[in-house]
């Protein structure tokens, strides 16, 4: 099994994967350099301890009487070497000439090298150490008995390094949060963009970059919502210059003959009409209605919807209720309601309203039909301007591919959103969620 390293997708992971192995290898290449400092001055302090203290010890158990040095023994002994007043223990002989003889060797030399003879062997084991071997003036045996070992570590040395680390992880953290987070927002703001509904600014304060950024993204929906905003306007603009020629071509057909060729024109003018209204309508929606918000019971407000519909004859059943009262712009509201209904009757015959109040708190207003439906890779682009699905909704019901995206962009005005969806068992669902 092979692994293969991959480098973090966001940002975020990545800056701070680069900031911490920076800063620990930092730390550990400061910690290498401080221990080395520490480790080669407290070596060449201990061997010049060493060396003073080895010739002051034997000098004293030199002139001592042969009696009285084994009692100075304990006081002689240190913490890497002692002494015995015998030949020591067998081993293999040193050379000390070797580069890779241990250090004491050459201070121990230059401390009683020059006044005693010495021979040094290699004493095996689990704790490895060497033996020095030397006659005293009368003759008598002694061994020095050294077991090099590490320069001891203090005990509150970790602790300062984890502390280290953790500082710098917390100001890892802080630095990355601190860069990401315009990121963030200009992420979101993208990701929130939409160029029917009011543009929102972003906040330009910050750093030089980050206040460029939020500039140029606020003059980009400026810029945006200009750009819709005047082929909305030339769209509005010809679909009402259009209804004069309209109605002078209506009037002229009242005065034809009666015939199949003044009826064919008729339904012509009719459905040009009806299409010329709706984008006006459309237009209009883009960016919202004029109208102001109002207090509005909803329950009620769909009763009178519901019961408009049963008075026309129209099978339109509403179901639940919801208590509420909500500020939202009732003609808009009506519109959207309209349309889906109307959408739902004339491809279905029937029409039912559900509402209730969702886990979120929000509204929601579905309409529900047993019609053909859509096709699930269609229902996003039904809710496009002028767009019509051939099978089941088309010409010749006399829709204008427009009904849809009116309510899409009235929704979206009201602060909601609207989606379609099939429904088990065949027809189309149409939900619109509304804030509380």
């Amino acid at each position: 099994m092979s692994w293969t390293l991959r480098w973090p997708r966001t940002l975020a992971s990545r800056l701070s994967l680069i900031f911490l192995i920076g800063l620990i290898l930092a730390q550990a290449l400061s910690f290498g350099a401080q221990y080395y400092e520490r480790y080669e001055t407290s070596k060449n302090t201990m061997l010049g301890n060493l060396e003073t203290d080895v010739s002051t010890s034997i000098a004293i158990l030199d002139r001592l009487p042969a009696e009285e040095r084994a009692s100075w023994l304990q006081q002689l002994e240190r913490h890497n070497y002692s002494y015995l007043l015998n030949e020591g223990s067998p081993g293999t002989p040193m050379d000390t000439s070797l580069p890779n003889a241990p250090i004491a060797i050459a201070s121990i030399k230059d401390a009683i090298g020059h006044d005693y003879p010495m021979t040094f062997t290699d004493i095996p084991g689990p704790n490895k150490h060497f033996q020095v071997h030397l006659k005293l003036a009368d003759g008598s045996p002694l061994t020095i008995d050294v077991r090099p070992s590490m320069v001891p570590l203090s005990p509150w040395l970790p602790i300062v390094l984890l502390g280290q680390l953790g500082l710098m992880i917390a100001c890892t953290w802080l630095a990355v949060r601190i860069a990401i987070r315009p990121l963030t927002r200009l992420s979101e703001a993208v990701d929130n963009l939409d160029p029917n509904a009011h543009p929102v600014p972003l906040d330009e304060k910050g750093p030089t970059e980050v206040a460029h950024a939020a500039k140029a993204f606020n003059s980009m929906q400026a810029r945006i919502a200009a750009y819709l905003k005047e082929r909305m306007q030339l769209l509005a603009a010809i679909s009402h210059d259009l209804q004069t020629p309209i109605t002078r071509m209506k009037l002229r057909a009242e005065f034809m003959d009666d015939s199949s060729e003044k009826d064919k024109l008729w339904n012509d003018l009719g459905e040009m009409e009806h299409l010329v209204r709706e984008g006006v309508a459309y237009a209009r929606s883009v960016h919202g209605s004029t109208e102001e918000s109002r207090r509005t019971d909803l329950d009620s407000f769909l009763d009178s919807l519901v019961f408009d519909y049963q008075d026309m004859g129209k099978d339109v059943q509403l179901i639940g209720k919801s208590a509420a009262v909500i500020d939202t712009r009732p003609h808009a509201l009506r519109r959207v309601l309209v349309n889906l209904t109307d959408n739902a009757l004339k491809f279905a015959g029937a029409a039912e309203l559900w509402v209730e109040t969702r886990v979120d708190g929000s509204l929601s207003i579905t309409v529900m039909d047993r019609g053909p439906g859509i096709a699930d890779d269609l229902l996003k682009q039904v809710m496009e301007p002028f767009y019509r699905v051939e099978n089941s909704r088309n010409r010749s019901t006399g829709g204008t591919g427009l009904g849809l995206a009116i309510a899409q962009q009235l929704a979206v005005a009201l602060g909601g959103a609207l989606t379609l969806s099939n429904r088990e068992g065949g027809g189309l669902c149409a939900e619109l969620r509304l804030p509380r």
